[in-house]
């Protein structure tokens, strides 16, 4: 996925069944071609049976797999990680611009299906215009990788390669049914495909044909990739009338430990002093939800309040600032107005701050897991606890003073021998 921090092919979904492989009459098993590279010919010879079993037929395995050869981008993409993490309010700020709303606006009257669409999966023409904007930059960035080849590759270099193969065996499944040729299969260096960047199983078993041409044409079908992102979001869960988040207001004493918490009704969280930014009522099918509170940019920043409808967005793209983005952009194509709270000016943190703050929080007794230098759900879980336990405003904001903070007391710990 060319906009998000996480690729979309983080979203894999089930596949219809496989038919009956082939007899064994098909011949030996091995790959038409070598490749010279011993590691990806060596995969390719194991990945052989696997496809024929999955019910890829002998003869369409063997002319796509035919002069595979490694793609050298995939491996650096899929090994880069970044030095500095983009702050939060910095991607949103660049997602959710008055430019790209007017722009979603125009989008969204140009797409005739998308009433019909909204009606049928219960998802707002605003959502999914989001969505398209964040995924393609409305169709105009689809990436031009070989699907079959990114997969293979990946699968070849193992990290994640269960699930490589998986998607390559989805692929390879969509060239045979002769719904998409080889040719069209393009997409992203992580296999996400079209204007709305469907990994394959999830174009198997999501994709729709909305424009009535008879085809799932997510590359070339506005409507199409627009009602296919609408299925999945049905399929992950979204709550037609519900909103999908609201800003907040909390009091100056409010226990910020909740954040990321329990979920509950408006009402509980009215009990806690929790009040809409708007100043306006809760809606009756907003009252009748459980939402959960975070601050994503700290006690600093503004503070939301996610309906499940943010967790069905979640299931398109795993990350907490893609979801706010598709949320606040949608806002502001249906005419909503900018936040309250503005986001506040952020640091970014390099990759060798946040390990050291993980590997600290770990030092002191609030493990954030292993190591990796994401922070994610674990390590603001960590920072929470120790934040509370220290008397300081447990937000799990892991600013550059929070790093500090760490180091000093994991750095004296340990020269005392704690």
């Amino acid at each position: 996925m060319p906009t998000a921090p996480t690729p979309s092919a983080a979203r894999p979904a089930p596949t219809a069944p496989a038919p009956a492989p082939e007899a064994s009459s098909a011949g030996p098993v091995t790959p038409p071609a070598v490749s010279g590279d011993m590691i990806f010919d060596a995969w390719a010879s194991a990945f052989y049976p696997k496809a024929l079993k999955a019910g890829i037929r002998r003869e369409v395995l063997d002319r796509e797999m035919a002069g595979l050869t490694p793609d050298p981008r995939v491996a650096q993409r899929d090994s880069r990680q970044p030095e500095f993490s983009q702050p939060i309010s910095v991607y949103i700020k660049g997602a959710v611009t008055p430019g790209t709303a007017s722009k979603g606006e125009q989008e969204r009257a140009d797409v005739p299906q998308l009433a019909d669409i909204e009606q049928k999966y219960g998802v707002p023409r605003e959502i999914l215009i989001a969505v398209w904007s964040r995924e393609s930059a409305f169709g105009a960035i689809q990436g031009d990788f070989d699907v079959v080849r990114s997969m293979a590759s990946l699968a070849a270099q193992g990290r994640r390669r269960d699930w490589a193969e998986g998607e390559l065996i989805a692929a390879l499944k969509i060239i045979q049914s002769g719904e998409v040729s080889r040719e069209k299969l393009k997409g992203s260096w992580a296999g996400a495909m079209g204007q709305t960047q469907f990994i394959p199983s999830a174009y198997l078993s999501t994709a729709v044909d909305a424009d009535g041409d008879g085809k799932r044409d997510i590359w070339a079908s506005s409507a199409d990739a627009l009602a296919s992102a609408a299925n999945l979001l049905a399929k992950g869960g979204w709550r037609r009338g519900e909103s999908w988040a609201r800003e907040i207001t909390v009091p100056a004493d409010f226990d910020f430990a909740l954040s990321e918490g329990p979920k509950l009704t408006p009402d509980a969280w009215t009990a806690l002093g929790v009040l809409r930014a708007d100043g306006l009522p809760w809606t009756d099918a907003d009252k009748a939800a459980e939402a959960q509170l975070l601050a994503p940019a700290g006690a600093q920043g503004p503070i939301f309040l996610l309906f499940p409808n943010h967790f069905a967005i979640r299931k398109y793209n795993n990350s907490v600032a893609y979801a706010l983005a598709v949320g606040l952009l949608a806002d502001r194509i249906a005419g909503g107005g900018p936040l309250v709270r503005p986001w506040p000016a952020e640091t970014a943190l390099s990759l060798a701050d946040r390990m050291t703050a993980q590997r600290a929080l770990g030092a002191l007794g609030f493990s954030p897991g292993t190591p990796d230098g994401i922070v994610g759900a674990g390590t603001r879980t960590a920072l929470r606890a120790w934040q509370k336990a220290r008397g300081l405003t447990a937000d799990g904001y892991l600013s550059p003073d929070m790093v500090e903070r760490l180091k000093t007391e994991a750095g004296a710990g340990a020269a005392s021998g704690g």
